[in-house]
């Protein structure tokens, strides 16, 4: 069964009386280049783990299964449980989990998928076409609770994927872009224009594959006052870093005009100029000050 084909969708949505839902984003993928391209790019091997985060009608789950030890779905959306057993029947290592992936218990989950086929498993990828509305929340989740994954291979809105790639200097570098550099590399898989969709979105979207820094690439005195720095930051990304920064911890003007000299960064800068190594700096001797 093609589950990529915009009939097969059809079909089982009339089998089911199934209905899209806009709350939850719902947007099912039809090509299947753009399919195998994350499962290829997302590197998954017969002895790993893979988590997929909102399979739909199973689409990206069959090719998974095809390719990894074993596949965890979460699904939101109680009326896809059905569907989904249906639909991946033929597969024996495949488990569907009917929940919301924002209160998922990572670590348990994985302690408790140690084994693969009786063998340890090897690597844990995350795998997903995430929901437009939640995706940073979902993303942050995974990386703040230290989700003990080496990949993340994810379909998102293309402008979240542009601020995610984004590097100083640029419109779109922001804190997400920081906060997910800090944790993660960044890589281009592929280009999903809004038209291999059912239904169709309104804008394009782009699948980016995050892989797991193994090592930070800066050392920190303190993880909490590096992200503070960073949000203060660009809350008013209009104001210098000068301006933006006062308050911080209590700081004055001119105590944190101090810290900047201190740290080498000049205070008329923005906090968009700033690489993760200028941000370290930065914090690192905020920390030290307070």
């Amino acid at each position: 069964m093609k589950l990529y084909s915009p009939t097969t969708i059809s079909e089982v949505r009339k089998k089911h009386g199934f209905h899209f839902s806009k709350s939850l984003g719902q947007n099912f993928l039809t090509d299947k280049n753009i399919i195998d391209k994350i499962i290829e790019k997302s590197m998954i091997g017969k002895e790993d783990l893979v988590i997929e985060i909102g399979p739909g009608i199973g689409v990206l789950t069959a090719a998974a299964a095809e390719a990894a030890g074993k596949v965890i779905a979460i699904e939101i959306d109680r009326n896809l449980i059905p569907i989904l057993r249906e639909t991946l029947d033929d597969y024996d290592n495949i488990e569907i989990i009917n929940n919301d992936v924002l209160k998922i218990d990572f670590a348990s989950l994985l302690e408790q998928n140690e084994q693969i086929n009786g063998q340890k498993r090897e690597s844990v990828r995350i795998i997903g076409n995430l929901p437009y509305y939640i995706t940073t929340p979902i993303i942050m989740k995974i990386l703040e609770d230290r989700v003990k994954a080496d990949s993340i291979t994810i379909m998102l809105q293309k402008e979240v994927a542009d601020r995610i790639k984004a590097q100083p200097g640029s419109k779109t570098y922001g804190a997400l872009s920081v906060a997910v550099q800090y944790y993660c590399t960044v890589a281009h898989v592929a280009s999903a224009p809004k038209e291999i969709f059912v239904p169709q979105p309104k804008v394009d979207s782009t699948v980016i594959r995050l892989d797991v820094r193994k090592e930070k690439p800066v050392i920190l005195s303190s993880e909490e006052t590096f992200f503070a720095v960073v949000k203060a930051g660009f809350g008013q990304r209009r104001k210098t870093l000068l301006n933006s920064l006062t308050g911080i911890y209590g700081l004055t003007k001119d105590e944190v005009a101090v810290v900047m000299a201190t740290a080498g960064i000049d205070p008329v800068r923005r906090a968009e100029t700033l690489s993760l190594e200028e941000f370290a700096a930065l914090a690192n001797t905020i920390r030290a000050e307070r």
